[in-house]
């Protein structure tokens, strides 16, 4: 096995591949491998820097890590949604092609049968068949949905790069069998809550919860007047503000909207 070397990690997966024929899912291939290449070479990244693994209804593609990530990322926001455009006016409904998309970084090592390990590899995978992605996928106005790695947001994207809006990507939390892994989705609109996830990794220190509302039918505590009096061992405030193991000593008087009591 080859020493692990650090790569860009690009994957590409084609929405609902399973559901065409066969016929489909040969043309539905050959458009992604034209487009992957297209969009690589788009983005200045030449055959030298890369490498490809066919995985039937995806593609993963390791890039060099002096290959820029920021221009790949562009390419992939700006490039790839416009030539799905442009295929899927040509296709029929039935070869429609929608595709989902991660770009992580990691260490990466190639064993003796051309089998790419690594866990930032395994992690990218969990990403890219993630619930949210999915879901992203499927709300999404057009044909293309992407998520990135924590190191790539941290790396590239939260500098607010041109052409990648730092805005437009929102943080989510992937469920996977190794954990709770951090993600960051790209979409022009806030997700709903149930789309971001655990997002209490991006909450400010010091933050503090929202006082709960008293319900408005609730009636006010009463007034409690001890005009002088002493109280010795008194339990105050349950939730029908009962007085209990007190001893008093002097005049007590208890007054308020619930009437007065003496």
């Amino acid at each position: 096995m080859s020493d692990p070397v650090n790569s860009t990690i690009l994957l590409l997966d084609i929405e609902k591949f399973s559901h065409r024929d066969d016929v489909e899912q040969a043309y539905l291939r050959r458009m992604l491998f034209d487009l992957t290449d297209r969009a690589l070479l788009a983005a200045g990244i030449e055959m030298t820097l890369r490498r490809r693994a066919d995985r039937g209804d995806s593609v993963m593609e390791l890039i060099d890590s002096n290959a820029s990530s920021t221009t790949l990322l562009r390419t992939l926001l700006s490039f790839v949604p416009a030539e799905l455009r442009a295929i899927n006016r040509r296709a029929s409904s039935s070869a429609q092609m929608r595709l989902r998309g991660v770009v992580a970084s990691g260490y990466v090592a190639v064993d003796g049968e051309g089998g790419w390990v690594g866990s930032d590899l395994n992690h990218a995978c969990r990403l890219l068949d993630a619930d949210a992605l999915r879901h992203a996928l499927r709300d999404e106005r057009g044909d293309f949905a992407l998520c990135v790695s924590e190191s790539v947001y941290q790396g590239v994207v939260r500098h607010n790069h041109p052409g990648v809006p730092a805005d437009e990507f929102h943080a989510v939390t992937v469920d996977s069998k190794n954990g709770p892994l951090p993600a960051w989705l790209h979409s022009q609109v806030p997700l709903p809550r149930k789309e971001a996830g655990d997002q209490s990794r991006s909450a400010r220190p010091g933050a503090t919860h929202p006082t709960r509302e008293r319900p408005a039918s609730a009636a006010p505590p009463a007034a409690f007047d001890f005009g002088g009096a002493t109280v010795n061992g008194g339990v105050f405030g349950s939730e029908n503000r009962g007085i209990g193991g007190g001893v008093f000593h002097g005049d007590v008087h208890l007054g308020g909207e619930l009437g007065d009591r003496g």
